[in-house]
């Protein structure tokens, strides 16, 4: 129920007032009832739906892998790469995968920080998230090393050869940077989860699964040094990942600023990659939050506040990713770089204007619906622009790579990018491989957390309780 005013309470002729926001836990549920709920859906059975879609996206991933093994064994001639366009789908995969994943560490490590309680319910699921894209993201960029069973040689470490990466490539920054933020995230969302692991694990009856949670809650008895040391770690994380929101997508958004080609040479990209980033990965977790909220019957802990508050960041991001699509035009005819120009006129009129106003549609019209609150909380049209947003910003990639290398310098070297099927099966497989994730994720391990939504419920905040007592002792005279 949604509550906008001031809720007057009387009680036998007595009333007292207090200022109700709307509420993030709905029914008035117990601690107890939040736990068994919450607990509930590991200890069920698998259900013929859950297996049906599981099955689906395992199969996705199969294709997947297929692919890749494909790719491996004969090389990737086999995607539609030519000269001059030597990047196509890999590198926007790449992009758009750890687009992806920002949301996760926005919602968990920033809104932690700001404390702002409405990410309890969520960020569970985001932080969950963030880890599966940056599998996917890795696997694209392992296919386009070429010869993936070397890839240490990526890594920086002493060997016989007195052979050392080039430092000073943007692709190896990409390397330490989504390494860093990988490994980042992970802890963050581990050291989130050991309060909750604890908690199956005095729930759980199976005793191999009793087991398994007692080993990863690392003896959690929920003392109150353990919750001590907890909140300095989380608090410590959140301070880390934190400006890694930051910098992981402006290095990726380097790989395109550090070269010389009209479109991309920009200094305006690591802000413009920041924003499309947390807009796209905004995107993703209300897809995946709907989906887990209906499948899940999660309604009670992912309300309307929850994706309402969500929508509003992404018109924001949105209108920030529009704002830099209109000042690359403007930046290009401020230039008087009659390439910059005529590349940008390519992109609205050229061979790719499809895919450039596709994304114009999804990225900056779409969102704008946003604006009325009738909308921001009509679950079904919420549902379809966040698809939208997903296939706008995946088309943003594109459009970028595509562009500003299928004409180069020379007519003779210009050539249209069309991906093959072994490139269009990897990204299925991705898409596999992250929805089969999150599905096992869902299912075996808390897909809210418990202890942080029980922190948030009316009794469990002293002075909501001391308000309540004062109130019922001035009504019973007690």
């Amino acid at each position: 129920m949604t509550v906008d005013h001031e809720q007057q309470t009387r009680t036998n002729g007595h009333a007292y007032e207090e200022p109700v926001r709307e509420t993030l836990v709905m029914g008035h549920p117990t601690l107890r009832d939040v736990t068994s709920r919450i607990a509930s859906i590991v200890e069920s059975k698998l259900s013929m739906k859950y297996l049906l879609t599981l099955s689906v996206t395992l199969s996705m991933l199969g294709l997947g892998v297929v692919a890749l093994g494909y790719t491996i064994l004969t090389g990737i001639g086999v995607w539609g790469l030519n000269n001059p366009v030597g990047w196509g789908w890999d590198i926007t995969n790449f992009v758009f995968w750890i687009g992806i994943g920002h949301a996760g560490t926005l919602i968990s490590a920033i809104l932690y920080l700001f404390r702002q309680r409405w990410r309890t319910a969520i960020n569970r699921s985001a932080e969950a998230m963030t880890l599966f894209a940056v599998a996917c993201a890795m696997s694209m960029v392992l296919g386009h090393t070429g010869r993936q069973w070397l890839f240490y040689w990526l890594l920086p470490f002493p060997n016989q050869m007195q052979m050392w990466v080039n430092f000073r490539s943007p692709l190896m920054w990409d390397v330490f940077a989504v390494n860093t933020y990988g490994t980042v995230s992970l802890l963050f969302w581990f050291v989130g989860l050991v309060p909750d692991l604890a908690t199956l694990r005095n729930y759980v009856r199976n005793n191999v699964a009793r087991k398994i949670y007692s080993f990863f809650s690392l003896g959690w008895t929920g003392s109150h040094r353990h919750w001590h040391h907890y909140e300095i770690a989380y608090m410590i994380l959140a301070g880390i990942s934190t400006p890694l929101v930051l910098s992981v997508h402006s290095v990726v958004s380097m790989d395109f600023t550090v070269g010389i080609l009209p479109g991309w040479h920009t200094t305006i990209f690591p802000p413009y990659f920041v924003a499309g980033a947390i807009f796209s990965g905004f995107a993703m977790v209300m897809t995946l939050l709907i989906i887990a909220r209906e499948v899940l019957d999660l309604k009670q802990f992912i309300t309307l506040k929850h994706l309402d508050n969500m929508n509003r960041i992404m018109l924001a991001t949105g209108m920030m990713v529009g704002y830099a699509y209109a000042m690359e035009f403007f930046i290009a005819w401020y230039s008087a770089n009659p390439w910059e120009m005529w590349i940008f006129q390519n992109r609205a009129f050229g061979d790719y204007a499809w895919a450039y106003w596709t994304m114009i549609s999804c990225n900056v019209i779409a969102p704008q619906i946003f604006w009325f609150r009738k909308f921001r909380r009509n679950i079904p049209l919420m549902f379809v622009i966040s698809i939208f947003i997903n296939i706008g910003m995946w088309f943003e990639r594109f459009t970028i790579i595509a562009t500003s290398l299928h004409h180069d310098f020379l007519p003779s070297s210009w050539g249209y990018y069309t991906p093959t099927w072994v490139e269009v099966s990897i990204f299925i497989g991705t898409f596999g491989l992250f929805l089969s994730a999150f599905l096992l994720f869902a299912k075996f391990v808390p897909v809210i957390a418990i202890a942080e939504v029980k922190a948030i419920l009316p009794g469990s905040q002293p002075k909501h309780k001391h308000e309540h007592g004062h109130a019922h002792a001035e009504v019973t005279g007690h």
